[in-house]
């Protein structure tokens, strides 16, 4: 296994507290999952009681400075409250991932592109980048190394949960990760249901752009 886990403390938020546990994978990325539940002892999940999980693309334009042209901070904020009502599950926050795995400065041009009309999967393609970038096998060593066998996914993208099931976590249950959409990301959503598969309960199939 590739993925190291580095260190851990209390992390206290608007949410609630979390035991923050830092990993870095064999690229160098390092991630941050915010765990509820943790047996004190091991600082892992026991068990095979499935958990409650949130993988969370990093989005700094989303989850710092709340851009309305996604839903990524409130897909995060949602989870963190989730996890602590459930009282036991992570958020596995995935550095690396910004803009789809093309990184910050090209998401930049990429919005620019967008603006000319292009879609958010034409606008990374129009750059000589991937439309999706992401790996997920590293999320996938993240929940092995907390005890995570079988989970509870917070997801719209059945990509995720076809990429966990590769490296051996087993998904018990898709969860929705509603948010409301906006006049500013609305065909952003579209455009991930019509092109990405995801699925969203509160958006028809119809107007995808």
């Amino acid at each position: 296994m590739s993925t190291r886990r580095i260190s851990d403390a209390w992390l206290p938020t608007p949410w609630g507290d979390f035991r923050a546990i830092a990993f870095r994978d064999a690229a160098g990325n390092e991630h941050l999952a915010l765990c509820v539940g943790l047996n004190e002892e091991t600082e892992n999940f026991d068990g095979e009681d499935p958990v409650l999980v949130r993988l969370h693309s990093e989005c700094l334009t989303g989850d710092l400075f709340g851009s309305r042209r996604c839903d990524c901070q409130e897909q995060l904020h949602t989870a963190l409250e989730l996890v602590q009502t459930s009282g036991r599950g992570a958020v596995v926050y995935l550095r690396g991932h910004e803009g789809r795995g093309i990184g910050l400065a090209a998401k930049i041009s990429a919005y620019r592109l967008q603006e000319t009309g292009l879609d958010t999967y034409d606008a990374n393609e129009a750059l000589g980048l991937p439309a999706d970038g992401r790996e997920f096998a590293s999320a996938a060593e993240v929940l092995s190394l907390l005890g995570i066998r079988n989970v509870q996914l917070v997801s719209n993208n059945p990509r995720k949960a076809a990429a966990l099931q590769e490296n051996g976590i087993h998904i018990v249950e898709r969860v929705p990760a509603l948010s409301e959409p906006t006049e500013h990301n609305e065909r952003y959503l579209r455009t991930k249901q019509a092109r990405g598969g995801h699925t969203f309960e509160n958006l028809s199939a119809t107007k995808s752009g």
